[in-house]
């Protein structure tokens, strides 16, 4: 019977979901201010409804992800709301999960099991750790929250358009 704390080379863990997502938004802010540049300086303007909408659900997927690692790992709010802040400045991703590797705070594996801790008996934690034992389902609620999301966002409209 294997070990439910044991960690393994294989497998999505929770440093190696964290460190694909905060790279992936720094290459996505890559991606749009490469189109802006290209809007503005040489009046391209097919790239940004492309590298906008793509940036844009990378950027919720981040979001979605400090919430399902923050829980893992137990960060206080506070940590949690500063990594999503971190999307919104240019390549911030990458020193902010570098920062959080170094300390320690993205290791371990994803808790599948309650222990004593007062914490596992709250219903957000149970449905937490159903969703890491169904990786599969939680991948996809996820990604249907965050499409809802985009969908949302995206018939708003630009954000310079939301209070005009």
């Amino acid at each position: 019977m294997a070990d439910a704390t044991r960690t393994t080379s294989a497998g999505p863990t929770p440093k190696r979901v964290y460190r694909a997502l905060a790279i992936a938004e720094a290459v996505t802010w890559t991606l749009l201010i490469g189109a802006m540049i290209a809007k503005h300086a040489f009046e391209v303007d097919a790239l940004v409804p492309i590298a906008g909408p793509v940036h844009g659900f990378v950027f919720l997927a981040y979001g979605a992800m400090q919430l399902v690692v923050g829980r893992n790992q137990r960060w206080p709010e506070g940590t949690v709301l500063l990594g999503i802040v971190t999307a919104v400045v240019p390549y911030a991703t990458v020193p902010w999960e570098r920062r959080l590797a170094r300390g320690g705070a993205l290791e371990g594996p994803w808790r599948t099991e309650a222990t004593d801790d007062p914490r596992d008996a709250t219903p957000i934690d149970r449905a937490f750790r159903w969703g890491v034992t169904h990786p599969l389902l939680l991948v996809v609620v996820a990604l249907l929250l965050v499409v809802v999301a985009f969908a949302v966002l995206l018939h708003a409209g630009p954000p310079s358009e939301w209070f005009a």
